[in-house]
Order: structure tokens, then sequence, then C-alpha cells
């Protein structure tokens, strides 16, 4: 497949699947929708693609090892979404917005930068394992810090919308690009850039107000595990049993060992929270 198909194709896919984040916290509120919302799909392509684009080339293994370091970044930076507000001034709307923007991006490119310039050799297995550990001890931490994650009552427009899978498409394309370049921890950081997660906390900052982004924040950081599972999985899977069986059995398997514990147990942790706030019979 020509190399700029196989970008093409990683952007569009990854675009696509990208949107349907903010639906379904808008839908499902910020508990559920955190969890459905980061479920590997950018993911998916972009591996697939790194893959695909030289099979034989020994970059892929660090591209995958360098993903959960940009994924311990990326709870990092939705983490950032909870904290920074409350400590900025009462300014406008507008001003307040972009200003948290401004800090939480800086943030990741300075912990992106570093990244890369410790692991300039390569990322291993072992780096992307402890960086996995602790993203979601992380976010075991930060969900037991309860918010309010109530549904959206206003709808997200299309354009921002489209605008969301445009920057996630972006973001898959430069990974993809990056591989074929022989850039393997550029790349894996290109590809869990928090596209999905800056335009789904502007667009229900905008849509919703403050308080359904800033709900959905820990179980969208102990959701995102799965990505890190599935890059570490992938390096394994897709050179034993191939791109389209290798990335459905590592899709599954993801959803299994992270999404599916992570759902059980941020509602184990909100049935404990109500029922200690119950008054005694």
């Amino acid at each position: 497949m020509d190399a700029q198909v196989q970008i093409l194709l990683a952007a569009i896919l990854a675009g696509l699947v990208a949107i349907a984040v903010t639906v379904a916290i808008e839908k499902f509120g910020g508990v559920i929708g955190g969890i459905l919302g980061t479920i590997p799909t950018t993911i998916v392509p972009a591996a697939a693609f790194m893959w695909l684009a030289d099979p034989n080339s020994g970059a892929f293994d660090p591209a995958m090892g360098m993903v959960p370091v940009g994924m311990l970044l990326n709870a990092i930076f939705l983490w950032l979404w909870r904290v920074v507000p409350p400590r900025i001034p009462s300014w406008t709307f507008g001003k307040r917005l972009t200003v948290t923007t401004t800090i939480n991006l800086s943030v990741w490119f300075a912990g992106a930068a570093i990244s890369v310039t410790l692991f300039s050799e390569q990322a291993s297995m072992t780096v992307g394992l402890a960086a996995l550990i602790i993203g979601v001890l992380l976010g075991l931490w930060i969900s037991l810090d309860h918010k309010p994650a109530p549904r959206g009552k206003n709808r997200v427009g299309p354009f921002t919308l489209a605008c969301r899978g445009i920057a996630a498409a972006t973001a898959i394309g430069l990974a993809v690009w990056l591989s074929q370049l022989g850039s393997p921890l550029l790349a894996g950081m290109a590809s869990v850039f928090p596209a999905i997660f800056l335009t789904s906390m502007v667009a229900l900052w905008m849509a919703q107000g403050e308080a359904v982004p800033s709900g959905a924040v820990g179980p969208m950081m102990l959701g995102a595990m799965s990505v890190s599972f599935y890059a570490l999985l992938a390096t394994i899977t897709l050179p034993k049993y191939g791109i389209v069986m290798g990335s459905a059995l590592t899709w599954v398997a993801s959803i299994g060992m992270v999404s599916v514990p992570a759902a059980l147990w941020l509602r184990w942790s909100n049935n404990r929270r109500v029922e200690a706030q119950s008054p005694a019979p």
C-alpha cells in the first residue's frame, strides 16, 4: 500500500472514531461516558498502519513502548482540567477557557519534550509497562476524589464535533508519517497527542459548562489506560496474528482487562460513597 494512502486512511479512520467521545459523555454522563470515550479507538489505526509501514524495521516496538508514556501525560493533562480552573480568577468565560487550555497544553508539551529526550535511544517495553502501572494508580487515586458527573443538557454542535475529528485525524496522520520517516519515539508521542481530550474538554466546557467535563476527568484518566494496554499488547499480537485479527484481539483484550474493570471500580466507588452519605435507618 502506498505510503500516502496509509497516512490518509489512518487519519480518516481516526477522525471518524474520535467524534464519538463527546457524544458518549453527553449522553451517558461523565462516569460511563468517560469510560466509553477512552476505549482504544485512534490507537487502532495508528498501530496498524505504523506496523504496516515497515514490519521489519524494528521501529514498531519503541513507538508502542512510548504510547503509555504519552498516555500518562494525557492523564496528567486531564487532571489539570480539574485543578487549574478553580485557581483562575473569575474572568470572562472565554478568557478562563483560553488560559486553562494554554496552561494544560504547555504542561503536556513540556512533558513530551522531556520524555522524548529521556528516551532518545529507545522506549523499552519496561518503560511502557511502568508508565501503564503509574497511570492506573493515578487514575484510581483521582477517581476516589468524587466529582459530580452529570449528563450534558445541551448538544455539542456539528462544527465542534467536526473540529474534533479533524484534530484527531491530523495527530494520527502525523504519527504514521513520522513512523515512516523512522522516528518511532516521536511517532509514539504524536499518536497519543491529546487531540481527543482537548477537543472534548473544550467542546463540553462551551456547551455544558465546567461541571460535566470536570466530572468526567477521573473516569477518563482511568479508562485511558486501556490505550496503553493496547499499545503494549499490540507488539505481540500484530506480528503474530496480522493486522485484522491482531487488532481485533488486542481491542477486545484491552476492554476486558482495563475498561470493564475500570467501570466496575467506578460503580463500586460511587455506590460506596452514596451509602456512606445515606442517613442511618
